[in-house]
């Protein structure tokens, strides 16, 4: 189980997640001089799709014996996060749209870290997809030789 690199990038995956999950990923200082952050946990849907990606990668550890079952779920995690990925960045725009007509200024407003996690989760799911796809094509191959 583990001692398939797929299963380590899967691992990795899950794991950026969850640290997408819990840290902030905008944060915009405003001109009467507080900030304001945005996380995944400030939104809802935001939130489910994360806990989704961490989920599908938790799950696809455990399928090692069903290797097609595991490049598909890979495959619906790579998308799942693409997805969120864009719906971040759309809930950043739209946090900067309701400040600005709320009458707030953004002094100065910066992407943290943990906005990039996605894009990192994407190519830990990718490396663990084509781990898995060499795994079932050497499995295939040694069934033709016997």
């Amino acid at each position: 189980m583990i001692q398939r690199i797929q299963s380590l990038y899967l691992l990795l995956a899950g794991g950026a997640g969850v640290a997408a999950l819990f840290y902030n990923m905008w944060k915009a200082k405003l001109n009467t001089g507080t900030e304001t952050y945005v996380n995944a946990s400030s939104n809802y849907l935001l939130f489910v799709l994360y806990v989704i990606i961490i989920l599908l990668a938790a799950i696809c550890i455990f399928l090692f014996k069903k290797r097609k079952v595991q490049f598909r779920l890979t495959i619906f995690n790579i998308l799942f996060t693409v997805a969120a990925l864009a719906y971040q960045y759309y809930v950043v725009q739209e946090t900067a749209n309701k400040l600005a007509s709320g009458g707030n200024s953004i002094v100065s407003a910066s992407y943290l870290p943990a906005s990039f996690l996605p894009i990192l989760i994407i190519i830990f799911l990718f490396l663990a997809a084509r781990g898995i796809f060499k795994d079932e094509k050497l499995i295939k191959s040694l069934d033709r030789l016997r």
